[in-house]
């Protein structure tokens, strides 16, 4: 398992699809809030789930995200997370996030391991119950 205080950075060119305009989530040519989020979970992930045991993975819980500064389309964001919490299955994450020119953000990730099949056999039962499939 990874150690707290691990840091893990990854970066993205900001896209069409990464755009609010774009995504959904509002009428402006930038980054948009919900992609951010997703560029902090896939970080975090990325640094787990490789160092799992066969048949475990991680799952978003939680995501606080302060989005304080727009990047626009070309530019690169850096997502920088460090682990700063293990409690049994469950894990925190600190995550700063930049452009080229400043900070843009920071959030605090939750994610918990959880046993695959054992998930996909709850969804299903869900499924069933639901649909009486």
């Amino acid at each position: 398992m990874v150690e707290v205080g691990t840091i893990l950075e990854k970066t993205w060119v900001v896209e069409r699809g990464h755009l609010a305009s774009a995504f959904g989530s509002g009428s402006v040519d930038v980054l948009a809030t919900p992609v951010l989020v997703g560029f902090c979970e896939q970080t975090c992930r990325s640094m787990i789930d490789p160092h799992l045991p066969e048949g475990r993975i991680t799952v978003g819980t939680s995501v606080s995200l302060q989005h304080t500064a727009a990047t626009p389309l070309g530019m690169t964001v850096k997502i920088t997370a460090r682990l700063v919490g293990v409690e049994r299955r469950g894990l925190t994450f600190d995550v700063a996030c930049e452009d080229e020119r400043e900070s843009i953000g920071h959030a605090t990730h939750e994610r918990f391991v959880i046993d695959v099949a054992r998930f996909e056999q709850g969804i299903a039962n869900k499924v069933r119950a639901v649909h009486g499939e």
